[in-house]
């Protein structure tokens, strides 16, 4: 079993991201509605440096990016872009540590992993991170003291909090196959080194000082081995992208305590199908792999398929309490 599979994980959680630009509103549906596993939220229409790229850029430490009609480039120094992500994520934790006053128990914190950082920040010629091993080290290692710096406030924040950080990384599969675009779209950067993105993740799991590391990916192809490998204690993915070639990946994760965060919610507007109905896929997996029923709550957190950024407001908050009653429906009828 992995060092983290004692820890209490909650049954339901968000991914991320939510509609609107109100902190504290997305803090309160956050915390009221997963009330034994809350998330701090993204609210990425605020604006630049509230999207998932320049939040995570303002994290940095000693390394600064600000906005260009192309997207995030590093610069010399902190400029407007770097000050606003930063207030706007003490905005956030503002409105965190008001509405999880006296909360005891796993609480979740979401900042863009290396690589899919390193693929979308841009060196000053306009090429990404990506592209020069030894910016793709720089950037780790900054991204490695600005979360120790955020995980040491978050616990000043909120002392009676198990945090939970999970590390974004919807681009790992294309940087492991050698699919992410140069500047020019016509080539793609080379496939970096299976062993060299498994030993920079393990690093950065290091920093969370023994807590729980959950790695999100919403795209195919999740390398659910590398990532155990990497000794993160979650996977979150889109259940929706799962095939059987998965199948032996998953089951040796479960078998090896690593906690399955299963997007099984649509992200965006639609009809939502009864809770018992949306976790069916969950329970037809577990029978195929021949895992014991019983473990099904014990190793399964249920989250909304990706992010909820892109949906309306309405569909988001009942999006969230479908994830909690589906999480129910699974501990109370695993077969």
């Amino acid at each position: 079993m992995s060092e983290n599979s004692q820890f209490r994980f909650g049954a339901a959680t968000g991914v991320g991201s939510l509609p609107g630009d109100d902190a504290r509103e997305a803090v309160k549906t956050a915390a009221g509605t997963f009330e034994d596993f809350p998330f701090l939220p993204e609210l990425p229409a605020r604006g630049p440096g509230a999207d998932m790229i320049g939040r995570s850029a303002g994290m940095l430490v000693e390394l600064y990016a600000r906005v260009e009609p192309s997207g995030w480039r590093l610069g010399d120094r902190p400029g407007r872009d770097t000050r606003r992500a930063r207030a706007w994520l003490g905005e956030d934790l503002d409105a965190l540590e008001e509405f999880t006053q006296g909360y005891e128990g796993p609480l979740k914190v979401q900042a863009v992993g290396p690589w899919t950082l390193a693929a979308a920040l841009e060196l000053r010629g306009g090429e990404a991170v990506l592209s020069d091993a030894g910016a793709c080290r720089d950037l780790a290692a900054s991204l490695a003291e600005g979360l120790r710096l955020h995980l040491a406030e978050l616990r000043r924040r909120v002392p009676g909090a198990q945090l939970v950080l999970q590390l974004d990384e919807p681009s790992l599969t294309a940087v492991l196959r050698g699919r992410v675009r140069t500047a020019s779209g016509y080539r793609t950067h080379r496939a970096v080194d299976r062993q060299i993105v498994e030993a920079t993740l393990r690093d950065l799991v290091g920093v969370h000082d023994g807590g729980p590391v959950v790695v999100h990916s919403c795209a195919p192809d999740v390398p659910f081995a590398l990532l155990r490998r990497a000794g993160v204690a979650g996977v979150s993915f889109d259940f929706a992208l799962l095939t059987e070639r998965d199948d032996e990946a998953i089951g040796e994760a479960v078998e090896g305590g690593t906690r399955l965060f299963a997007g099984v919610v649509p992200g965006t507007d639609g009809p939502l199908s009864d809770p018992a109905g949306s976790v069916m896929g969950v329970r037809t997996l577990w029978r195929r792999l021949g895992l014991h029923p019983g473990l099904l709550a014990e190793a399964v957190t249920v989250t909304p398929s990706c992010g909820l950024a892109g949906a309306s407001p309405e569909y988001a908050r009942r999006a969230l309490a479908h994830c909690v009653r589906a999480a129910r429906s699974l501990a109370d009828n695993p077969e």
